[in-house]
């Protein structure tokens, strides 16, 4: 016992003068006492040879040497990490500017989504969305467009092989205005509801149009709805999203679920009305088709329509995303080019 005593005295000592600075002397100093192979678990082994009326006492001072042994580690560490002595690390200076951490931005058609559904919340509109694989039913037939229809040919549709036996026929939407005939066939009235989604036709791509894009259509069912309502709601958006002195034009239309039918026009921000490739020299831009729902649909869709008039419109959100930004190429919204993307930072 006594051999033991001293051997840990001359350990202790041995500790405390060691001598050596930085993180190599430091992770040498562990290897050599604390490791797998070191003299801790070394001297630990000797309680083997230590009578069994002294294990109690030799224990207390095996476990008190470790402790020692540990807490010695650990300031060599806390000097290796603070750059005490050569081979440490240079001590960082706390007070100097941090390094600046590059900010992510939401997508310009995030953006102005984020504006047009805000714009129209504040007028009592909420919001719904639809599926975008959508069957026939609701993307065309209850839209006052049957099988054959002349007018489904203004919309290039894609189409979802289902097999065979499919019982309908499957298709990527060509309009969120499915999500319109699923909030009518609810059957909970009044509707105030504004539908915003992504949407796909077959189309060419170019500077002005996608085979995918995202629009954001509205509908309003209650008893006594008119014309001029559509109008003034329209007019309303159109000021909060370009300014009071933006110059509006409604042209008749045609369009299957609505009669009347109107299209809205907007003057060209890009060109100033000048004449653009966006304008098409014109110096106007259609931003939204729009009309009072055909009476059709709503009896498609269970609703009275002696008792019952709304109006619906629709608008894509990328043609006002490049009016507000001053965006001249559509296909830009998806390249995910980043020197496009960082502009809209803070637009956040």
């Amino acid at each position: 016992m006594q051999d033991l005593i001293q051997k840990l005295e001359a350990y202790k000592q041995e500790i405390t003068n060691f001598s050596g600075t930085g993180e190599q002397a430091a992770e040498a100093f562990r290897i050599q006492w604390l490791g797998t192979k070191g003299r801790v678990k070394e001297v630990m082994g000797e309680m083997k040879h230590v009578p069994v009326e002294q294990k109690k006492e030799a224990g207390q001072l095996l476990n008190e040497f470790k402790l020692f042994t540990e807490a010695r580690y650990a300031q060599l560490k806390e000097a290796a990490a603070a750059g005490a002595g050569a081979g440490g690390h240079a001590v960082p200076d706390l007070t100097l500017p941090g390094d600046a951490i590059p900010l992510g931005s939401r997508h310009p058609i995030s953006l102005m989504r984020h504006k047009i559904i805000s714009i129209f919340q504040r007028l009592g509109f909420a919001v719904a969305e639809g599926p975008e694989i959508e069957d026939d039913w609701h993307n065309f037939t209850a839209l006052n467009m049957p099988e054959h229809h002349p007018a489904r040919d203004m919309q290039d549709t894609f189409y979802v092989d289902a097999g065979e036996n499919a019982a309908v026929d499957w298709l990527l939407r060509t309009h969120t205005s499915n999500t319109q005939i699923r909030e009518m066939e609810k059957g909970k009235l009044p509707i105030r509801v504004i539908c915003p989604g992504r949407v796909y036709r077959n189309e060419t791509i170019s500077a002005r149009s996608h085979c995918f894009f995202h629009q954001v259509e509205g509908l309003y069912i209650d008893e006594n709805v008119s014309f001029a309502d559509l109008k003034q709601t329209l007019y309303f958006f159109v000021r909060e999203m370009y300014g009071k002195d933006v110059r509006v034009r409604f042209r008749p239309s045609y369009f299957p679920f609505t009669e009347p039918s109107a299209e809205m026009d907007v003057s060209c921000f890009i060109c100033g009305g000048k004449g653009c490739n966006i304008c098409k020299k014109t110096g106007w831009v259609e931003i939204l088709g729009c009309g009072m729902v055909h009476p059709n649909v709503l009896q498609n869709c269970g609703i009275d329509p002696e008792k019952y008039t709304g109006f619906a419109f629709g608008m894509g959100v990328e043609r006002p995303a490049m009016l507000k930004y001053g965006i001249n190429d559509i296909r830009l919204f998806s390249e995910n080019d980043v020197r496009f993307l960082k502009q809209f930072t803070a637009a956040t």
